[in-house]
């Protein structure tokens, strides 16, 4: 089970297209699920952008607050995804606060919502998680998201002015992920493929290593970002999509990799060594509740209209079996 943190800066370097990208793409081998968190604390786009205002507007992330205090969590949780492909509940969205002013409800409620997360993987029917942090989300009370992540994915585009703003938050993203996460060795770079930067200069000046390349293909972007264009065959098959499904699955591998050099070995006698230990899960009744959510009925049966414009990457992608 995979959490990846989505990240951007100033000048929109494009974080929420791609950690919608990478939700369409994502390897799912049978039996498991992706969901995308749109947790940035300046506001949710992607109802009113890419899904054109077709999900009614109260389900999303500043539902959680309330649960969180009513003890209703993880319930809640899953009562307000969106199902992104085509009714087969594979590929989920928890949308994003429709109001900035509405993070600060979240204050005490993004811990339990990071180990939710952590703790999805481990479910009847497993789950990984892409958490869109925006430009300021690895600060604050959500930056809990960002150290409990597997991986945190800044974007950047190959500009003098991206790069010039990004190399700050990185140091200070960097120092933070060491004093209080992981270690910022989970730190990697996705690359919009715009300017004159190459991907080992765009490295070596962010101190970093690059996970993906994404075409610069504002045309591809706008649907992503606007819902604007055509979702069908074409726009699965392009090389935007293409190179989307590339870095996730490096971002799976990454990870992968990554939990093997820090999980506890067993010490002489059979004992775990010192060193990270899992994240805690929530306790309570809310774990039976979230195993529970696979028999519980879709949008449609419950007669909640949901109608997204995007569909998943299909057979056509080699995504779906």
């Amino acid at each position: 089970m995979t959490v990846v943190a989505v990240t951007g800066g100033t000048g929109a370097p494009g974080a929420t297209s791609t950690a919608l990208a990478l939700l369409l793409t994502w390897p799912l081998p049978a039996g498991r699920r992706v969901i995308l968190i749109e947790a940035d604390p300046d506001g949710g786009s992607i109802l009113a952008g890419a899904l054109q205002g077709r999900v009614s507007a109260e389900y999303g992330l500043h539902q959680l607050g309330v649960a969180h205090r009513q003890g209703n969590l993880v319930d809640a949780f899953f009562r307000q995804l969106v199902d992104l492909s085509d009714g087969r509940r594979e590929r989920l969205l928890l949308p994003g606060l429709v109001d900035p002013t509405q993070a600060s409800g979240l204050a005490y409620t993004w811990d339990p919502i990071s180990q939710l997360a952590a703790g999805l993987g481990n479910q009847q029917i497993p789950h990984d998680v892409i958490v869109d942090l925006g430009r300021r989300g690895t600060t604050g009370a959500s930056a809990i998201a960002a150290r409990r992540a597997d991986l945190v994915l800044p974007v950047v585009r190959g500009t003098l002015p991206s790069l010039a703003q990004a190399q700050p938050r990185l140091a200070a993203l960097r120092n933070d992920l060491d004093t209080h996460g992981t270690g910022s060795d989970s730190i990697a770079l996705v690359v919009i493929e715009e300017g004159r930067y190459s991907r080992q200069e765009i490295g070596k000046h962010l101190e970093a290593p690059v996970l993906g390349l994404l075409p610069f293909d504002p045309e591809r972007a706008r649907v992503l970002s606007a819902g604007e264009g055509d979702t069908g065959k074409r726009f699965l098959r392009s090389k935007f999509m293409r190179a989307a499904r590339t870095t996730a699955e490096a971002a799976l591998a990454l990870a992968a990799q990554r939990r093997m050099r820090l999980a506890p070995r067993p010490a002489p006698g059979g004992e775990l060594a010192s060193g990270p230990q899992p994240q805690a899960q929530p306790t309570g009744d809310g774990w039976a509740q979230a195993a529970a959510y696979i028999r519980k009925p879709t949008p449609a049966e419950a007669g909640v209209e949901v109608e997204p414009t995007l569909r998943p990457a299909g057979e056509e992608a080699g995504h779906v079996r």
